[in-house]
This record gives structure tokens, sequence and C-alpha cells, in this order.
């Protein structure tokens, strides 16, 4: 029996692969690992698609130095500035999404969190979402379990929070928070029992070695879905001379993420057409099962109308609630 079959049995029997198992995978050759994933990819997960559109509700002025950000208030970038959109105008971007048949939405905001009040018109945009038939999701920053709550009995579903890279490389990309700062939140985001998205930034100067780790402690920590972001170089931020990322390495990254997560959503994010450009469709067998879509948080996204196209186009079908 080949390596590439002994791997697929292996993953299929339900037994995880070893830190061996996967720096092996990653030495093949691009198809030969794309068709491993691509299987992990139907047994675990079907052909369904899975897809989530975001509001950026509270725009630049961030206190964070997240070096890849530009909304970070400590970098000249030309991104819009403004607070926090009203609760009617956040609503109005959930039923925009719907007409691109999104299921999940979710209210992003800038900063290392919102304030009380905010979070109040957050929880009441929640409600009327929830009542759209969204699954709503929130990006808020670093909160802690009361305010977690809030959210979660407004009707929130997910709550996704980041943690960026490895816990060794995460230094090297913010210094005004920490990694168990982000460790914290998403713990006690599943102590209110609200379901996880998580994942990270690719193209940052990362090795290998961390996006091996990275997958792996989001294994443990048990999230239920993880975002796959490429860099988007910003000038004026301290990344924003970095080159994209080779979009054959792009797609091993998430094949690499399949395959130590076979059972989860795999989220193609910010940066995949500036990253992947021709080459988007081969996200789906390189082994993702979910996109955003829509516009990023400051940067333009793909056109709907393709991706929904792409989709159909692949026998694959968009995931209903």
């Amino acid at each position: 029996m080949s390596f590439s079959e002994r791997i697929k049995d292996k993953i299929f029997s339900g037994k995880s692969i070893t830190d061996q198992d996967t720096e092996a995978l990653l030495e093949l050759q691009p198809l030969i690992l794309f068709e491993i994933a691509t299987a992990i990819r139907e047994h675990f997960r079907g052909k369904k698609v899975d897809l989530c559109s975001i509001v950026n509700a509270k725009s630049g002025g961030c206190s964070e130095d997240c070096f890849y950000c530009a909304q970070s208030a400590r970098y000249q970038t030309n991104v819009e500035r403004y607070p926090l959109l009203s609760k009617e105008t956040i609503v109005e971007r959930a039923k925009e999404a719907q007409t691109w048949k999104a299921r999940r939405f979710c209210i992003v905001t800038s900063g290392k969190k919102v304030s009380p009040k905010e979070l109040g018109i957050i929880a009441s945009a929640i409600s009327e979402i929830r009542a759209l038939g969204f699954l709503p999701c929130a990006t808020l920053g670093i909160l802690d379990k009361d305010e977690l709550q809030v959210l979660k009995d407004a009707g929130l579903y997910r709550y996704h929070h980041n943690i960026e890279t490895s816990r060794r490389f995460f230094p090297r990309v913010c210094t005004t928070h920490s990694f168990n700062d982000k460790i914290g939140t998403i713990r006690a985001a599943q102590e209110v029992g609200l379901s996880i998205c998580s994942g990270g930034i690719f193209g940052i100067g990362e090795t290998w070695r961390d996006r091996i780790d990275m997958a792996f402690t989001l294994k443990e920590i048990g999230v239920d879905s993880v975002p796959i972001n490429f860099l988007i170089p910003i000038k004026g931020t301290p990344l924003g001379n970095r080159p994209f990322l080779n979009p054959v390495e792009a797609l091993r990254i998430v094949s690499l993420f399949r395959l130590v997560m076979p059972e989860k959503e795999i989220r193609i994010c910010g940066g995949r057409g500036q990253t992947l450009k021709g080459l988007q469709s081969m996200a789906f067998f390189a082994g993702a099962d979910g996109l955003l879509v829509g516009n990023y948080l400051t940067q333009k996204g793909s056109p709907v109308e393709d991706d929904l196209f792409t989709i159909d186009a692949l026998g694959l079908e968009i995931t209903r609630n």
C-alpha cells in the first residue's frame, strides 16, 4: 500500500496524523497531496460548501499593532475610518448577504474590544440577523465570559477569534496583546456554548513549522471552523512590502489544515483572489469546504457571481440551514 493510501486509511478510520506524517505529506507532489485532501474532504464533509459574509461594522483607529493590519492607528494607511455602524445598517448588510446564498453573517469591529454601549447595539443587531435565518457570527476582539454570554443570549451562534499564527511566531507580528489573550477568549466563548471560528493569516514570514504547529494548536483547542487568510500587503504597514505567497504554496497550506482537522470547516477568506488568482477553484481540490463571499474588511473580494458559478460548475452544493 502506498504512503498516500496509508494516510487516507488512517484518517478515514478516525486516527489523527502525526507531526511526522504531516512533514512527509508536504513533501509530496502538489497534485498527489491535493488528491488526498479531496478524498478526505469528500469523506468527512461531502460535496457541501459553507458560505459566509462579513460587515466591517467599525473601521480603523485600532490601538493594536498587528503588523499586517491596515486598521491599526499606528500605521499610515488609506483605510476608511468610521465608528460603529447603526443597527439598521448592519442588518441591511446582512439582507444583502442573503442574496449571495450565505448562511453565516459576521459582524466585525476594529479595536482590541468593543465598549459596553457597542456591545449592546451589536447584540440587538444579532437578534434581528438571527431572525432573518442566518447563523450569526461576531469578531469583536478580546472579550470576557460575561460579554460573550450577552452575545449568546442575543442569538449569536459562533464567535470568530483568530490565533493568527503559531505561538512561537506570534510576538513577531503583534506586541500589544498575547497569544494567551487569544486562547483565553476562545476558551471563554466555548464555556458559554458558542461555536468557534479560529484560524489565521499566511504569508507574514512564518515557516512551515509555524503552520504545522498552528494547525495542531487549533486541533487541540477544538475549533469548529478554520478561516485561512493570505496576506494582502498594505502600504504603510510593517508587512507592506512582503510578496504574495506562491499560489501552489497557498494551496498546500489549505491541504495541511484539511488533513490535520479532517472533519472541520476549512474556509478560504481574505486574499484568496490576490494570491490564488486563476487557481481559486483549486482551493476545493486542496481541501476547502467554505468560502467568505463578498468584500473583506478593507479590500475588495472576488465577484460573488464568479464564486457561485465555480461552486456549481464543480458539482458542489451550497450548504443550507
